[in-house]
């Protein structure tokens, strides 16, 4: 009965995991099957595979669409500026609370972390009056900035964890030897937490390539809209092509995919500590 157990526990777990990854996969082999069939056969059978062939020409379509190359520059810009100032940012911030001593600096941290505890979408109506504020409505600024902003405490906490664990020896060494605060962190640190910056910006890559809700309240003008909100243009009035919804959403998401697919390992090593745990 005791060997029985652990078989039994250990089979529980693997059908709790194959039922998790058919949810979580789901959607996508959903959207890349309707994105080679015709909206009729979508429609009729969602999880269904081709019945008169594969269609290409959905794809075709989408490519040979000048908003479509539009909305990926507007993902591309959103995506490049929400990772580099973030990194930078954070990266900053987490060497003056851990590196530099002075008062309030745990206080500070506390209070930059409660910063976790409030999604972008619950500050929505007070960000969108910044904004126009700013002047920043129909501008990427007004999108980047607020993700920024938002993604800050996240990163920081990640970037703390791994400088934390960095011996202050190798600091007062670099110090005897003529380096400054600025040539240390620039020089020394940021070489060593490599594995914790590629994790912040891989976490904020992927965030930022699939942010929705923000672009689609800042953002009027539809030559400005990134890829998420771009598939609207396939909505019309009275109806929907889902086969080129489908088509569409295959080319956002892949991506997205493939990029976390190599970039997990670097996730995973940056959010454990890395080379400089154990």
């Amino acid at each position: 009965m005791g060997q029985r157990m652990p078989v039994i526990n250990t089979g529980l777990k693997y059908i709790l995991l194959i039922v998790i990854c058919m949810i979580v996969i789901g959607p996508v082999v959903t959207a890349m099957l309707g994105s080679i069939r015709t909206t009729g056969e979508f429609q009729t059978t969602p999880f269904g595979l081709p019945q008169n062939g594969i269609r290409w020409e959905n794809y075709q379509g989408i490519l040979q669409s000048s908003t479509f190359w539009t909305s990926l520059r507007n993902s591309i810009i959103i995506t490049s500026g929400v990772t580099i100032i973030n990194v930078l940012l954070s990266s900053m911030l987490a060497f003056v609370l851990t590196r530099v001593t002075f008062i309030g600096r745990g206080l500070l941290f506390n209070i930059l972390s409660l910063g976790l505890l409030f999604p972008l979408v619950i500050a929505i109506l007070p960000i969108f009056i910044q904004v126009r504020q700013l002047g920043l409505i129909n501008n990427l600024l007004g999108v980047i900035l607020p993700m920024v902003a938002f993604g800050l405490p996240g990163s920081v906490v990640i970037l703390r964890g791994f400088f934390i664990n960095i011996p202050g020896e190798l600091e007062d060494a670099a110090y005897i030897d003529g380096c400054s605060t600025l040539e240390f962190f620039v020089y020394i640190l940021l070489p060593l937490a490599r594995p914790a910056l590629t994790a912040v910006a891989v976490l904020q890559v992927i965030a930022s390539w699939n942010e929705y809700f923000l672009p689609l309240l800042v953002l009027n003008d539809q030559s400005l809209w990134p890829l998420p909100l771009g598939i609207s243009q396939f909505q019309g009035q009275y109806g929907t092509d889902w086969a080129l919804v489908m088509a569409y959403v295959t080319l956002l998401i892949l991506p997205a995919v493939v990029f976390y697919l190599f970039a997990e390992k670097y996730i995973v090593t940056g959010l454990t500590g890395g080379e400089l745990k154990g």
